[in-house]
């Protein structure tokens, strides 16, 4: 199957042979004919399958047939969870859409906004946003709803996991009730399902992965190792296997500003990224890592969301994530489109709950490989796929005279006495 067969029209066809694609993916191929049609669709897709493509191309095409969007007015609205992954789904829609007389806005928190409200007087084919900065916009009546034609809702699942969930219920409120709906997100929970019930309406329902799989392209290993001795392994790492691209996940921000420090002082060129940072150092700091400028990015789980780097060969969790599924995610940013890639877990004995939740999620042990100069001292345990028996306590029956949230009288007069004692012997 090729781009042709998918009812794309030669502009769109001509600007994917120009970035080097030829066979459509999985997702591509599912979602691209069905969104043409007009139809709803509720996708599962994971980082990496082309979902960005899957429905931009689409869209594109959709909104070629009509006029194009009056001043302050959207016709496409794309609604993702980061500043990151809206700059990627804006610059992929420029890009695909650079043969046709379409606009592409881009809107974001963190930086001013005067400029955006400037650029939506000219009105955007396509605007892509995330749901505060649209909702700032709208409050200064710097957009409207009235020509929207299709909605998509990308990563649906961060925007929950983020707590976007009243803003985007007061967007949806704001916008036409004649409209095509796109959900994508990286599985169908059940918090997913809840909200596309109000969304879509009969939806082409896709899913390209069994639900929290790993992609098998990626080779992935843990090395046990105390704490503290995390950020020296790493660096050995970097260094003994000569990695020049590396991402590199902490849990906090705090964490990535402190690894990023240690190995810049072991002359290793390094940069963070988290939601305190800028976005002009966020941008800066992806784009020398992108070019080899910079050989380690260090992120936290949110700001990493939507990071689209090619062939990008490593992945190391310096800290197992809370959540199981955003392990998942994490290493879902190595071996994209058949290419190889590996994923490193530095795990401390007090990680070994998450450890285990990862691995009865992924259905697989994951091999440990223990470095001389490294073996730990607080052992990890041996882990298991069998599911942790859950502890039921009887509850404790009330003392005469207790109720919940205060104590039994006689509990109150012993408390007195030993108060009483306690005073008179420091007299």
């Amino acid at each position: 199957m090729d781009f042709a067969s998918l009812g794309l029209s030669a502009p769109l066809l001509k600007a994917v042979a120009e970035q080097g694609y030829n066979t459509p993916t999985p997702v591509q191929q599912q979602a691209i004919p069905a969104i043409i049609k007009g139809q709803d669709v509720m996708a599962a897709a994971q980082t990496g399958t082309g979902k960005t493509a899957g429905f931009t191309l689409p869209v594109l095409e959709r909104l070629s047939e009509k006029a194009s969007a009056r001043s302050n007015s959207v016709r496409a609205l794309v609604l993702t969870p980061t500043r990151e992954l809206a700059a990627q789904v804006g610059e992929s829609a420029k890009r695909y859409g650079c043969k046709l007389p379409l606009r592409t806005a881009v809107v974001f928190g963190g930086v001013k906004i005067n400029p955006q409200m400037m650029t939506l007087r000219k009105g955007a084919d396509i605007l892509v946003a995330t749901p505060g900065r649209l909702l700032d916009l709208f409050s200064q009546n710097a957009v409207h709803f009235k020509q929207l034609e299709i909605l998509v809702l990308d990563e649906a699942d961060r925007m929950l996991d983020m707590g976007f969930i009243h803003d985007i219920r007061k967007i949806l409120a704001l916008l036409p009730k004649r409209r095509q709906n796109l959900l994508f997100s990286a599985t169908f929970s059940d918090p997913i399902r809840s909200l596309a019930k109000g969304l879509v309406h009969n939806p082409t329902e896709i899913s390209v992965s069994p639900r929290n799989a790993t992609a098998k392209t990626v080779k992935q290993w843990i090395v046990p190792v105390d704490k503290k001795q995390k950020p020296a392994l790493l660096t050995q790492l970097v260094i003994e296997h000569n990695w020049h691209q590396v991402l590199v996940f902490t849990r906090t921000k705090h964490g990535a500003n402190r690894l990023t420090r240690h190995l810049e002082e072991k002359g290793l060129r390094a940069a963070a990224i988290h939601g305190n940072k800028s976005q002009g150092a966020r941008t800066r700091a992806l784009s020398e890592f992108k070019q080899g400028a910079t050989r380690i990015l260090v992120a936290t789980d949110i700001a990493a969301r939507g990071l689209d780097i090619d062939q990008l060969p490593q992945v190391v969790n310096f800290d197992l994530p809370n959540v199981p599924e955003d392990y998942v995610h994490r290493i879902g940013r190595t071996g994209r489109a058949g290419s190889q890639g590996q994923a490193i877990s530095l795990v401390s004995a007090d990680e070994f709950r998450q450890l285990s939740d990862i691995e009865r999620l992924t259905k697989q042990l994951l091999t440990r490989r223990l470095v001389d100069g490294f073996e730990p001292v607080h052992d990890l345990p041996a882990s298991s796929l069998t599911p942790r028996r859950q502890r039921f306590d009887k509850p404790k029956k009330p003392k005469p005279e207790h109720r919940d949230g205060q104590r039994s009288k006689q509990a109150r007069l012993e408390g007195g006495k030993r108060v009483r004692q306690n005073i008179k012997g420091l007299i």
